[in-house]
């Protein structure tokens, strides 16, 4: 692995992941329309290849990566990124870029405090970043967007023009020559975590042409509430796409080499839709289960579309979907819903019961928030009879517990719309993102709260650390808000205050909306730990 750290010129982002130049504006009139939107914030693109049936499919599970080395404390992975044909829709070839071959890519198993090396060996037509999201990770393996791995005989496009002409650099940036080694001590609670390619100005059609993989960590705490295991925990990824003619991805790139030009057509600045719902890379899935008690491991992997999920079954009854935990873990205590809102890249830790059915019935997981077909996600089938099992009314007992009084610094931020030369854009505090610039500079051990506030829909992101939330609206949190969070979904006009505790690791990290579009195309921040 040869690593080097290098000042990337304007220019050189140009080629491989540049930042937007825009000007401070509040874009209000830009942004007014998609806040009447209820359900997303985004343009749908329509799917031109014939589409399956709905639950004719069945749900795939991703593979389970096996470590290439394993000590006393510690695991080593490899991992492969490259381009594959793949059968998404049933007799179809689909061109995906992958982690190892498959979408999502592997799942990483690993136990907390054991120390995970993950190589990865791009193997791709451009540079990527990887970024285990949810992670408590050092600041040179978090995935910082202009810390690129190259891939073999990379040469810089040579690009006339730019969008701004102001010179950015990063003089801190560490590129990496086809591989790089990633190393995550995961000293934090047990959760699913997420990793997907995160380079500047092209994380969203890179996630979207299939570049997202799995991660849990286990411990102790899990362990001793024997919850259900084995093909009884099930995760989803969910994440909408959309085809053309041919049966390939359609994304709306201004630049499909995805090396030049940033951004999206017109329409889809807001965030890109799709009209085929894939459930761990397959359309609206059905997924056999018995009687039993089952955990759902959700992940909304989607750049922008957001679900409010509910579980009906064939005879119209709504089986509760009980939350045991959230981003970042257990929740103290389990909270039942009957429909569950979840934004782009939230995950919810949740219990269904399907004991009360008979076999033979089924039950669709549904989107309320999705019209036509993007009303449904997948559905469970009852095939066989099992055993139950209680639902433990009482989870864990390590949730931090900050308290307002103990703030060192309270601080505002506003996620917005904005122009720069007829461009659109998405800012933060009238910015876009600047690898050269500090935004934040907060003191390693310090508490604070941040009042963050929407025009339109975004899923604000902090990376490094997770956060309770405190507020929403000026009043209280809502049900799902519970627990340990690392994404906070904002509706149009919304604010909430979280609060937090920076206790990690030292050095750059970042903040950002993943709405995937908004951030490429701007809405992104550094976050300087003392």
């Amino acid at each position: 692995m040869a690593e080097r750290r290098t000042p990337v010129s304007r220019r050189r982002m140009l080629g491989i992941g540049a930042g937007l130049g825009l000007v401070a504006a509040s874009g209000l009139a830009l942004s007014a329309g998609w806040a009447r939107r209820p359900a997303e914030t985004g343009a749908q693109l329509r799917s031109e290849v014939p589409l399956p049936q709905a639950f004719s499919v069945p749900l795939p599970i991703p593979s389970v990566l096996a470590p290439v080395e394993s000590g006393a404390d510690e695991e080593r992975y490899e991992i492969v990124q490259r381009e594959v044909d793949a059968e998404i829709l049933p007799g179809i070839s689909t061109r995906l870029w992958t982690y190892d071959g498959s979408f999502p890519g592997p799942t990483i198993e690993s136990q907390r405090g054991r120390h995970v090396t993950v190589a990865h060996r791009n193997e791709l037509p451009v540079p990527t970043v990887v970024h285990l999201h949810g992670g408590r990770t050092p600041a040179d393996s978090d995935g910082y967007p202009t810390d690129l791995v190259l891939p073999a005989g990379w040469t810089e496009p040579e690009r006339s023009g730019g969008h701004g002409g102001h010179g950015m650099s990063d003089e801190r940036a560490v590129v990496s020559d086809v591989e790089r080694e990633y190393g995550f001590p995961l000293d934090q609670r047990a959760t699913m975590l997420w990793y997907h390619d995160h380079r500047m100005d092209f994380t969203a059609p890179a996630i979207w042409r299939g570049l997202a993989g799995l991660h849990f960590v286990r411990d102790d705490v899990e362990d001793a509430l024997d919850l259900p295991g084995g093909d009884h925990e099930v995760p989803l990824m969910i994440a909408d796409r959309a085809f053309d003619a041919d049966g390939q991805l359609a994304y709306p790139s201004l630049d499909s080499t995805l090396t030049g030009e940033i951004g999206v057509e017109e329409p889809y600045l807001a965030g890109v839709l799709g009209d085929v719902i894939l459930v761990n890379g397959a359309p609206w899935p059905e997924y056999e289960v018995d009687t039993g008690l089952y955990r759902l491991r959700v992940l909304n992997g989607s750049n922008a579309r957001h679900y409010e999920l509910e579980a009906i079954a064939d005879d119209g009854r709504r089986l509760l979907l009980v939350q045991i935990g959230a981003d970042q873990g257990l929740l103290a205590a389990p909270v039942r819903h009957e429909s569950l809102p979840i934004g782009p890249a939230e995950r919810y830790d949740l219990l269904i019961d399907f004991g009360d059915l008979p076999v033979g019935a089924k039950v669709r997981l549904a989107n309320r928030l999705g019209t036509g077909r993007c009303a449904d996600v997948m559905q469970f089938k009852v095939v066989r009879e099992g055993s139950g099992a209680p639902i433990p009314e009482m989870l864990a007992d390590d949730l931090p517990e900050w308290d307002r009084s103990e703030a060192a610094v309270v601080r505002d931020f506003a996620f917005r719309a904005g122009r720069m030369d007829g461009r659109h854009g998405w800012l933060i505090d009238g910015l876009p993102f600047d690898p050269g610039r500090t935004d934040v500079t907060a003191r390693h051990g310090d508490i604070e709260i941040w009042r963050l506030v929407a025009d339109v829909h975004h899923p604000i992101h902090l990376h490094l650390v997770g956060f309770r939330v405190l507020t929403r609206g000026g009043g209280e949190p809502l049900p799902h808000d519970a627990g340990l969070k690392d994404t906070v979904s904002l509706r149009p006009g919304e604010s909430a205050e979280i609060i937090t505790r920076f206790d990690a690791y030292r050095g750059r990290f970042l903040f950002h909306c993943h709405n995937a579009e908004h951030e490429d195309m701007g809405m992104m921040a550094n976050l300087e730990i003392l």
